[in-house]
């Protein structure tokens, strides 16, 4: 019996001598406890939760070399490896999680609208409902501050920058054409429909160093990486038609868009001040398949429009009138891949190819050119750890701009130009905490066609000030080469440049967002020319200079009115360039100085309905009116334009829907064209460059055919 009772103890004793105590204190970086932090040993059910004071204490029969976690919400997970006999008083440290959904986000001068952004100023669904768009995505976009309203261009007009320093990538891959052709005092649309993408970030100003050849700004679409389920969308309307389709396999999808497009009916019904020989025509398709790899998503999109008409206009200049005519055809094909190559690295990889084609008639006139533009880019991501991130790569353009002119007086003449630039860009993240983030990065170009070198430094810095505001700024260098209307006459030239300032402060809430910011710009190396417009015989050079200045504001609600969601943006310009054909340096005549939208959306359950407003308005545009001395010395009346729409839903997958453009009638001049030369009393005749029409009524009739008997395209209206 004492030997049984020997044993029995001598068990007891080893079994509690083979147990570990494993204890300590966990804090955050300021030293506070931190209650109720998970404390454990890795692959085991041996651990605690921290106390009021941060102390945690357990035991464990696990011996030798062991991993100890310590996990909290908002934190990031600590991980310690080691003897667990050593594991004793432990002092823990944990450092606040950069990626928790409060944590501070790099945004001065962007504007995200997408799903997955933490910060969204717009959302999918606005970029297609606001009333004055039409369902172009330029349109609600020239809703936000930062852009200026040219009414009869229809493009992107961003804080003093000319439309062309906007460059449009898909997918992270440039667009050469993303504009329809137009006529005079006609606003162009963007050439891609909605109804493909899902993502938008609009950067009004210091962006990435990824991004280059773009002065002003940039706009990053991104097409949908997977489709929710199959459907097929068609839309009649008073301007033409639209059909859509979605297929869905295991591991690849392919959705199509179609769409025509003839003014013809429209115009015979509601004449406008133009001569129309031939009504504006357009057919366009478009399509994108998507397939699905182990570690990555395979994106293939091309599109296709072809567009004609034909018109006579007014011009002071010819009693009956200036005759022109377009024909146009436009292929853009862009591919893609972003996938993981490990747990740290990932790349993503690119190619896209354009074809544009014009074939245009002013008067006697005979103008076709042909560009065929390649953009290529190679890009490389090493997350380090949660708090940096390593990207760089190489991006190639290439553009070859061939044209031919003839009248009834010269002989057909060729020209154009080959532009091949060459770049490399790196960029890190750098999150010092929850609070507080930088990126910091350098772009280097190489132009062969000036055999020119450029860097450009890109630096931005956020500050989370409360758990809902923040404060940002950024600087960047930034690098474009001249257009095409001036590279196909002149080759002997150098890359154009600006610097921009930005500091932005950010409030967001509960379904409420409030963004002040303000910037400065410096533009360097303008190119000038001597006559009123590019010609052979022009002289060129570099020497143009010019700034820009501002504050822009924007204020969205959604709560605080049931069912109303409303925007406010305002942005004030102050900007002034010496360039093109300038005698002295002036507020240019696309500038406005003070920007005004007001954008509201309000849905009514009895009347199954979304009902729409948007009222835009700008300060008056600088011209040149001869008769008085002095260069840009005279300013046009204020834009004024109020605008409405209405979505009727029939059944759950029928709407009838409705908007008028300027509902008021607004008699809005855009500037005034003077004739060539005075009259008998030496003074110049003018004549006021109004808009074709005053107003635009559309109606359109929008059926979804889907599985789930419930999908419609509220968001593509």
């Amino acid at each position: 019996m004492k030997k049984l009772l020997l044993i029995l103890s001598v068990i007891i004793t080893s079994q509690f001598s083979a147990q570990t105590i494993i204890n300590g204190k966990v804090t955050d970086n300021k030293g506070l406890p931190i209650s109720g932090a998970n404390v454990y040993l890795d692959a085991t059910y041996d651990g605690s939760t921290t106390d009021k004071n941060g102390i945690f204490s357990f035991k464990t029969e696990e011996v030798g070399t062991q991993t100890l976690i310590v996990s909290f919400l908002s934190f990031e997970t600590f991980t310690m490896v080691g003897d667990v006999s050593y594991m004793k008083d432990l002092s823990i440290k944990l450092r606040e999680d950069v990626n928790a959904l409060d944590a501070v986000v790099l945004s001065a001068g962007t504007f995200a609208a997408g799903d997955n952004s933490k910060v969204n100023v717009l959302k999918p669904l606005d970029v297609v409902t606001t009333a004055s768009a039409l369902g172009d995505f330029v349109g609600a976009l020239q809703t936000l501050p930062g852009t200026t309203t040219v009414a009869e261009d229809g493009r992107l007009f961003v804080r003093g920058g000319e439309a062309e320093e906007t460059q449009i990538f898909i997918d992270g891959i440039r667009v050469f054409t993303p504009y329809s052709p137009t006529t005079n005092n006609t606003p162009t649309r963007g050439r891609y429909s909605p109804f493909l993408f899902d993502g938008i970030t609009f950067s009004t100003g210091g962006y990435s160093a990824e991004f280059g050849q773009a002065l002003s700004s940039v706009l990053l679409l991104n097409t949908i990486d997977e489709p929710d389920q199959e459907k097929t969308d068609i839309g009649i309307m008073s301007v033409g038609a639209t059909l859509g389709n979605t297929q869905k396999w295991d591991k690849s999808s392919v959705s199509v868009n179609a769409s025509y497009i003839n003014l013809a009916p429209y115009i015979a019904l509601f004449p406008d001040r133009n001569d129309w020989k031939k009504p504006f025509e357009t057919l366009s398709g478009e399509a994108v398949f998507r397939k699905k790899t182990d570690s990555g998503l395979f994106k293939l999109y091309g599109a296709f429009d072809t567009t004609n008409f034909e018109l006579t206009q007014e011009d002071i200049n010819y009693s009956e009138g200036l005759d022109f005519k377009l024909k146009n055809k436009n292929l853009y094909i862009n591919g893609s891949y972003q996938g993981a190559l490990n747990a740290n690295w990932s790349l993503f990889g690119g190619l896209s190819y354009t074809h544009g084609n014009n074939n245009i008639n002013i008067m006697d006139s005979d103008i076709e050119d042909f560009e065929n533009s390649i953009h290529a880019k190679l890009k490389f991501k090493n997350r380090i750890s949660n708090r940096f991130k390593l990207y760089f790569g190489a991006e190639y353009f290439a553009t070859d701009f061939d044209e031919t002119y003839a009248d009834a007086s010269v002989s057909p003449v060729s020209y154009g130009y080959n532009d091949n630039i060459a770049a490399a860009f790196a960029e890190a993240d750098i999150f010092i905490s929850k609070k507080l983030a930088f990126k910091t990065g350098m772009r280097a170009e190489y132009t062969e066609i000036f055999n020119d070198f450029t860097l450009a430094p890109r630096v931005s810095m956020a500050y989370k000030t409360s758990g809902k505001s923040q404060l940002s700024l950024a600087y960047g260098n930034f690098y474009q080469n001249p257009s095409s209307y001036i590279l196909k006459f002149n080759q002997n030239l150098k890359s154009q440049n600006t610097s921009h300032y930005i500091f932005n402060y950010q409030y967001n809430a509960d379904r409420q967002l409030f963004r002040a910011e303000a910037y400065y710009k410096n533009y360097d190396n303008l190119v000038k020319f001597t006559d009123e417009f590019p010609d052979f015989n022009s002289t060129y050079n570099n020497n143009g200079s010019g700034f820009a200045k501002g504050i822009d504001f924007f204020w969205r609600d959604s709560k605080s009115i049931k069912n109303f969601d409303y925007w406010l943006s305002y942005s004030f310009l102050d900007t002034k360039r010496d360039y093109r054909n300038y005698t002295a340096k002036a507020q240019p005549n696309f500038a406005n100085t003070h920007n005004l939208s007001v954008v509201g959306k309000y849905w009514i359950d009895d009347w199954r309905s979304q009902v729409g407003f948007s009222y835009g308005f700008a300060s008056g545009r600088t011209y040149t009116n001869p008769n008085q001395p002095g260069f840009l010395n005279n300013k046009t009346k204020a834009y004024n334009s109020l605008s409405l729409n209405w979505a009727y839903l029939i059944s759950p997958q029928k709407i009838l829907y409705a908007s008028i453009n300027n509902v008021l009638g607004f008699k809005n001049i855009n500037g005034y064209q003077y004739a060539n030369a005075p009259n008998a009393n030496g003074h110049f005749e003018r004549r006021a460059l109004q808009p074709a029409a005053d107003q635009f009524f559309f109606v359109g009739f929008f059926w979804t055919i889907s599985a789930d008997k419930k999908s419609n395209q509220l968001d593509n209206l």
